[in-house]
């Protein structure tokens, strides 16, 4: 079952993305709080949002699917942009990610969005794979660029012009 996340969901999804920093070999990266994360996904200004999969045999939480909108000016549509797919080694291959996928395209199609776009890791096989399966394209022509930490500080503090 793949449902909407609640406030009362915070701390398993948290600790979901905890378990897919673990899997990307990334658990030194996470400085996540919860009560942020809470905030970012309940609060006045929602920044994300979260579909749960639910296994209905255990009323386990699977596995969630984290993500926001983006805006493509070539399409001139908003469009869904995917940062976390993760479902628990446990329950995978149980067709938990192809729903989190059906669900978050639906989505996408409800609120008029021209695409979904998510990023993977170049070691991931298997979800490069198992995306590829389901028709997404590898967008070879594209390198992704990040500004964090001290260099997004520095940026900041740059005189603009």
């Amino acid at each position: 079952m793949i449902r909407p996340a609640r406030p009362d969901d915070v701390h398993a999804i948290a600790g979901l993305i905890r378990e897919l920093a673990v899997y990307e070999k990334l658990e030194d990266r996470v400085t996540l709080d919860e009560a942020d994360l809470r905030s970012h996904l309940f609060g006045e200004r929602r920044y994300c949002e979260v579909l749960i999969a639910q296994d209905p045999a255990s009323d386990t939480v699977a596995g969630f699917a984290l993500f926001f909108h983006n805006y493509s000016t070539f399409l001139g549509k908003p469009g869904i942009y995917l940062e976390d797919l993760f479902v628990r080694p446990e329950f995978r291959g149980r067709g938990f990610g192809k729903a989190l996928l059906v669900s978050l395209a639906r989505l996408a199609i409800e609120r008029g969005c021209g695409r979904v776009d998510w990023a993977v890791l170049d070691w991931n096989t298997p979800s490069i794979e198992f995306y590829e399966r389901l028709g997404a394209q590898r967008m070879d022509e594209w390198t992704t660029y990040r500004l964090t930490g001290g260099a997004l500080k520095e940026l900041a503090a740059a005189d603009g012009m």
